[in-house]
Parts: structure tokens; C-alpha cells; sequence
């Protein structure tokens, strides 16, 4: 059975999907905006904890260098929809919002599900169709002269001249996100940079991190080493977990880990006192033994570690935990200094797709016009969201981008 011709069929009702059909019903085209999920934008719910961190505090400059050289390709969506179009858009729907220390900017109410609605109260206002449990089987160019697709669902057959890919990356297979729009994208001949997992909790097999599991460590500077090479450095929050390592900090490093062939081949280096250089570290553990000499050495640590911890550096430094604070030599002092600033984690892998936040790699972004997100090779089919080859740091820089990313797509495109 054929449909009635679309304007725009957008496939993939997340973050960008969203934001595509918006705008486009809103410009007056015929949009329908397929899901195969049962609900539209079930990994909004389940971002920042279910908080969902729909952006950050900073300019459009601020969301390009955030990441990297790839950042330029989002100029002209951030001139399309920014971070202060984001703030407004929720919050002319309802969604009070509220900065946090770390700039991360969330809904006042600590609810995703309040973004989800807002959004689903602008798609409804829009005009826009919503279909949902709707999966897309086969998607066909009838002519590229003519600009047509055929797209055949789980249900029906579908016509229109343009099509948005937001299907998302691999990241949360559970949420529905399990790489179909590389199919496709294949499809029409464009290139994918393989995924890989991002912001994603980072594995060990050192058995003393596991025995840390629940301590938060709100401060600290971490290295990923290969050899002496440091291949990434961030500093902020950090989760020792049964696993390995989690938090804002170990996500952000993650990226770098994934793509890795051998993380084995990798150590995780943790500064645990960042405020302090070694020079003052070692002043004040001379200063400290002389006059807590009766302590124990792990007593005396505790002033800025967590007493579990160390024990860590204790044994890490070769001295006894019950060992007295009283007559610590020069060179156990710098041991211990060593221990603390350099304190060093095997690495062998992460957790995969199955709990990362946002998945790295994706369509070539050469191959997408950064002006309108439409393709280069197939007039009328545009991508916007995780599909691309973008993925940002934590702190709500990725659905910056797929908000932006997606309005400019919705856009963009003509009947």
C-alpha cells in the first residue's frame, strides 16, 4: 500500500529527529517523523541520570572548541539554533532551567521526562505526524533527477523528497540506537568512521580498585598514558566502581581508550591532589610527620584522601599501613609523593555500546554540506544527531549539537 507523497520523512524520533520534524511542520511541509521504539526519545529519559543536561553555559564559540577540530562543522547549525535558542525553546514550553557549578544546564525540575514533553507539545503544535512503533525496513532512491525515496516500514510504503537520517549512533542499544542509519547511509555510498563507545565507564583488572568501588573522588587529574606518551588529560570528578572507573572525568577520557586496538597497551594515571605540586606535597608530609609522629602514616593522609585510598598509596609506595608517621625518610616521602601525583591503573578496556552515553565515529562529516546537513552525494537526504562523526565531551555539549543539528535539517530542507 502506497501513502499519500510526504514532504519530509524524518527517521529516528530522538533529540535531532525531534527538533527536524519541528521545524520542518513548522515551515508548513508534510512531515512524518518515524520511531520504531513504542516511545519517541526514550534516551532523552534516560540522559544525566535521568536529569537529562539538555546544554552547557557558553557562547557557540564555547560548543565549537569543545570539540575540537570537528567543531567547526556545527558554525552554521549553532547560527541556526543556539545554546541560547535551546534555553528559550524549553523554556517558552514550560521547562524552567537552572546552571550548575560544573556549567552543565538542566531542567530546574531534575526530570527528562519534562524535556520529552516539551518537545512532544511542540511536534504536536507543529503539525507534524508521529508515528511510532514503525520500524524502516529499505530506503530507495527512485531517481536522483527527480529527487524521490521511496522508504518501506514494518507497516506501508512511503513516498517524499527528502529524508533526515537521525536514527543515532550504537551508543544504549537498549534505547533503540543500534546503528540502522549506517545501513542506510552505506547505502547511498557514504563513508563511516568506525563507532566506537564514548563517555563511557573505563575497565580494569588491578583488584584494589575494586575493593574502592562507591568512593567519589570530586577533585583529581588523570592521564591516559601510552608508554610516556599522555594521549588525553582531563581534570574533575571521579568513581571508583567494581569494574574499574566511572564519572565525568573517566567518560571524558573513554573516547580515547575505545580506540585504542590493544587498551591493554594503556594506563590510566591518577594526580589525586591536582591543587598541589609535588614540591608542596612533600613540604607538607615532612611538616605533618614531625608533628603527628604518634599518628599512623594512613591517619595523617586521611587530611586530604579518603582513608581507604590510603591504604592505596600506602602499599602502592612500599610502606606498611600501619606504619607511624613519626621519622618518614627523604625517600619515603618521595615515594609516597610518587604514589599520590602518579598513582597508576592498568587499563583493559571499557564497557562498550551497551553503556555508553554517546557513540564516536559515524558518517564522514566531508560528505555532509555543515550549511543545510544535506548530503553530498544524494540530493534531498540528510543526516543529522549521533549519525554524524561528532561527539563532544560531557556536559551536554552532544545534544547541543543534535538539537542544532536537527533544526538546521528541518531547515533545510525543500518540498
Amino acid at each position: 500500500m502506497s501513502d499519500a507523497r510526504w514532504d519530509v520523512i524524518v527517521i529516528g524520533a530522538g533529540a535531532a529527529g525531534l527538533m527536524a520534524a519541528i521545524h520542518a511542520a513548522e515551515r508548513g511541509l508534510r512531515t512524518l517523523l518515524l520511531e520504531k521504539n513504542r516511545k519517541p526519545g526514550v534516551k532523552i529519559l534516560m540522559s544525566g541520570g535521568t536529569r537529562c543536561n539538555i546544554t552547557h553555559a557558553t557562547d557557540n564559540r564555547g560548543i565549537v572548541a569543545a570539540y575540537g577540530a570537528p567543531g567547526k562543522f556545527l558554525h552554521s547549525a549553532l547560527a541556526a539554533f543556539s545554546v541560547e535558542d535551546t534555553i528559550r525553546f524549553f523554556e517558552d514550553e514550560g521547562v524552567a532551567t537552572k546552571v550548575e557549578e560544573t556549567g552543565k544546564i538542566f531542567p530546574v525540575s531534575d526530570r527528562a521526562v519534562d524535556v520529552l514533553d516539551a518537545l512532544l507539545r511542540r511536534l504536536g503544535r507543529s503539525g507534524a505526524t508521529l508515528a511510532l512503533e514503525e520500524a524502516v525496513t529499505r530506503i530507495a532512491a527512485c531517481g536522483l533527477a527527480e529527487r524521490s525515496f521511496v522508504v518501506e516500514t514494518s507497516l506501508r510504503t512511503l513516498n517524499a523528497p527528502n529524508i533526515v537520517l537521525t536514527t543515532g549512533g550504537q551508543s544504549y542499544p537498549g534505547s533503540g540506537t543500534t546503528g540502522d542509519g549506517y545501513r542506510f547511509a552505506v547505502q547511498f555510498g557514504h563513508r563511516i568512521v568506525p563507532p566506537r563507545p564514548a563517555l563511557v565507564p573505563v575497565t580494569t583488572n588491578a583488584p584494589w580498585v575494586a575493593e574502592l568501588r562507591g568512593i567519589t573522588m570530586p577533585d583529581v587529574a588523570v592521564r591516559i598514558l601510552e608508554g610516556e606518551e599522555t594521549l588525553a588529560q582531563r581534570r574533575g570528578s571521579l568513581l571508583f566502581a567494581h569494574f574499574g572507573l566511572s564519572g565525568p572525568l573517566v567518560l571524558d577520557v573513554s573516547r580515547v581508550v575505545s580506540g585504542q586496538p590493544d587498551p591493554t597497551t594503556l594506563i590510566l594515571e591518577i594526580d589525586l591532589v591536582p591543587g598541589q605540586n609535588e614540591q608542596a606535597l612533600g613540604d607538607w608530609l615532612r611538616a605533618e610527620s614531625q608533628a603527628s609522629g604518634k599518628k599512623q602514616l594512613a591517619v595523617m593522609l586521611a587530611q586530604q584522601l579518603p582513608r581507604r585510598v590510603c591504604d592505596v598509596v600506602l602499599t602502592d609506595a612500599g610502606l606498611a599501613l600501619d606504619r607511624k608517621a613519626a621519622a618518614l625518610t627523604k625517600d619515603e616521602r618521595v615515594r609516597l609523593v610518587r604514589a599520590i601525583k602518579h598513582l597508576r591503573i592498568p587499563i583493559t578496556g571499557t564497557l562498550g555500546f551497551k553503556k555508553a552515553e554517546v557513540t564516536a565515529g559515524g558518517v564522514a562529516l566531508e560528505e555532509v554540506d555543515s550549511r543545510t546537513l544535506q548530503s553530498k552525494l544524494v540530493p534531498g537526504l540528510f543526516l543529522a544527531g549521533e549519525i554524524l562523526d561528532l561527539d563532544g565531551p560531557i556536559g551536554g555539549f552532544n545534544f547541543q549539537a543534535a538539537w542544532s543539528t536537527g533544526w538546521l535539517a528541518g531547515g533545510s530542507v525543500n518540498p
